[in-house]
């Protein structure tokens, strides 16, 4: 199977709230419109919100979370509070070395902003 694209589809309660959270409040750029829908970038991915086929009202939340790699964290997680983004769990390096904070979106999903330290395995070539 040869997969062209993907992207995470979100349906949540309040359209317009999610919009304006990923748009005005994360700051993500609009990569398309539709009507009843929103496509954003986000790094090599995209983030749509669906105003249409709206979750039922007993719907499980999303039970996994978005992780979201950022150049600079701490700039990041200023930048979020001067837009008035409430921080969930502020920046700090975990205990695999990832630098994280997390940012939790108006139906509850977790954004989990990510920076890479210049040492962490992730940025090693491994190709020998």
């Amino acid at each position: 199977m040869e997969i062209l694209a993907s992207r995470v589809l979100f349906r949540p309660k309040d359209y317009a709230r999610s919009v304006a959270f990923y748009r005005d409040g994360i700051g993500l750029a609009i990569a398309r419109e539709y009507s009843g829908g929103t496509v954003f970038y986000a790094g090599q991915s995209l983030i749509e919100i669906a105003g249409h086929g709206a979750p039922a009202e007993d719907a499980p939340p999303f039970p996994g979370a978005l992780w979201l790699q950022v150049r600079d964290l701490a700039a990041a997680q200023e930048q979020l509070r001067q837009r008035g983004v409430e921080i969930a769990r502020e920046a700090r390096q975990e205990p695999w070395g990832l630098h994280e904070m997390h940012v939790t979106d108006p139906d509850g999903v977790t954004l989990i902003f990510v920076q890479v330290p210049e040492d962490h395995p992730i940025r090693r070539d491994t190709r020998g």
